[in-house]
C-alpha cells in the first residue's frame, strides 16, 4: 500500500502524483511511439481509432462525468466537425486550418444546444440532445450541394506544410499528438477553478449556486468545450474512414459514444481511454465469437445490439464505476492482501443538506 507524504504545494499539482505513475505513463507512451514498428497494420489502425475515440470521449467525459449533463446527440457534433473538415480540406485549406476550424463550429454548435441545459436536466436534456441529432443529421443529408447528400462525401488526405499524410503511420502518430494534447488540456482544466465548478455543479447545482457558481456561464462552457473536442476527433475521423454519409452520424452513433463513457468509468480521465478501447474491441470479440454460436444467433441482424446491452446491464448492476472503477477495486485488493475486506467499496447513498430540499 501506497502513502503519500504531502509537504510542498507543488507536489500537490503534480500530473503524476508519484514514481509509480511515471514509470508506467512513460513506459506505456513509449509503446505507443514504437507502436508502428511493435505491432500489425490491421491493429495500428484499430488503435488509430481508439486514439480518434479517446478525444471524443474526453468531451463526453467532461460534459457527463465531470459535469453530470447527458448527451444523447453527441454524434450531431462528430458529424458537424467531420463534414467542415471535409468540406475545408477538399477546398484546399491548410489541415491545421480546418481542424481548428472544425473545433470552433462544434464549439458554436454546442453552445446553441447547450442553452437548454440551463432550464432542463435528467431525461428531458437527454430528450433535447436527442432531437438536436436528429435534426444535424437530416440537414446532412438533405444539404446535398455541400455535404454530398446520402451519396456521401469522400475526404482528401491531410496536408501539414506541404507533406501529405497519405500512410498508416504518418496518420497515427498525427492522432497521437492531438490525444496526448487534448488528455493534458483536460487533465489541467479539472485541477483548475474551472473544473473544480464543473465537479461542484455535477454533485450539487444548489450547492455550487450557493457557492457563487455562475450555472448558465459553467453548463454552457462544459457544451462548448465537449462538443469541441468531439468536433476534433470527428475531424480525425473523416480523415481516417476517408469517406462521410450521414447515417455514420446517427442515434447508434450517439449511444456508443455514451456507453463508451459509462462503461469506461464515468468521471475519470481514464475511463474514456478504457471506454474507447472496449468500443473498439468489442466488436472484434463479437465477430470471434459468431464461428462458436448456432447459426440462427450467429448470424442474427442484431446481435451486436445484445451483446452491447447485456454488458452495459451488467455494468450498471454490478459495477456502476466501469472498467476504471473495477481496476481500482482490483489494485486496492493486490496492495491490501490479505487485509482486503469484501465491503470496502460498498455504495452508500449519502445526502448532503441541498439536495434534500429537492
Amino acid at each position: 500500500m501506497r502513502f503519500l507524504f504531502k509537504t510542498d504545494y507543488n507536489q500537490d499539482i503534480k500530473l503524476a502524483k508519484h514514481g509509480g505513475q511515471t514509470f508506467w505513463y512513460s513506459l506505456l507512451g513509449l509503446f505507443l511511439v514504437a507502436a508502428p514498428w511493435v505491432i500489425q497494420e490491421y491493429w495500428l489502425a484499430q488503435l488509430t481509432f481508439v486514439l480518434i475515440y479517446s478525444v471524443v470521449g474526453l468531451g463526453l467525459m467532461l460534459l457527463a462525468g465531470f459535469t453530470g449533463l447527458f448527451s444523447l446527440g453527441h454524434a450531431a457534433f462528430l458529424g458537424v466537425g467531420a463534414y467542415t473538415q471535409a468540406i475545408m480540406v477538399n477546398a484546399g485549406l491548410p489541415f491545421p486550418l480546418a481542424l481548428a476550424c472544425a473545433g470552433l463550429l462544434s464549439a458554436a454548435v454546442g453552445m446553441v444546444v447547450g442553452l437548454p441545459a440551463l432550464r432542463v436536466k435528467g431525461i428531458y436534456l437527454g430528450m433535447a440532445t436527442l432531437a438536436f441529432g436528429f435534426i444535424v443529421e437530416e440537414i446532412m443529408a438533405r444539404w446535398e450541394s455541400v455535404t454530398g447528400g446520402n451519396s456521401g462525401l469522400v475526404v482528401n488526405a491531410p496536408a501539414l506544410f506541404g507533406w501529405e499524410l497519405e500512410s498508416t503511420n504518418e496518420f497515427y502518430f498525427l492522432c497521437l499528438v492531438i490525444t496526448v494534447l487534448a488528455t493534458l488540456a483536460i487533465a489541467n482544466l479539472m485541477r483548475s477553478s474551472t473544473g473544480r465548478a464543473f465537479v461542484a455543479i455535477r454533485d450539487s447545482e444548489i450547492s455550487a449556486q450557493s457557492m457563487g457558481i455562475h450555472l448558465a456561464r459553467y453548463k454552457t462552457m462544459s457544451f462548448a468545450l465537449s462538443a469541441a473536442l468531439a468536433g476534433i476527433g470527428g475531424a480525425l475521423y473523416a480523415h481516417k474512414i476517408q469517406f462521410l454519409s450521414p447515417e455514420q452520424f446517427s442515434i447508434i452513433q450517439s449511444i456508443d459514444l455514451l456507453l463508451m463513457v459509462v462503461i469506461g468509468g464515468l468521471g475519470s480521465i481514464h475511463g474514456a481511454f478504457l471506454g474507447a478501447i472496449f468500443l473498439i474491441v468489442m466488436p472484434q470479440l463479437i465477430a470471434l465469437g459468431k464461428d462458436f454460436l448456432p447459426t440462427a444467433i450467429g448470424q442474427a441482424a442484431g446481435l451486436q445490439g445484445t451483446v452491447y446491452g447485456l454488458v452495459l446491464i451488467a455494468f450498471v448492476l454490478f459495477e456502476p464505476m466501469g472498467l476504471y472503477g473495477r481496476w481500482l477495486k482490483i489494485r486496492a485488493y493486490f496492495q491490501l492482501f490479505p487485509f482486503y475486506r469484501k465491503g470496502m467499496f460498498k455504495r452508500q447513498k449519502s445526502f448532503q443538506k441541498s439536495d434534500r430540499l429537492k
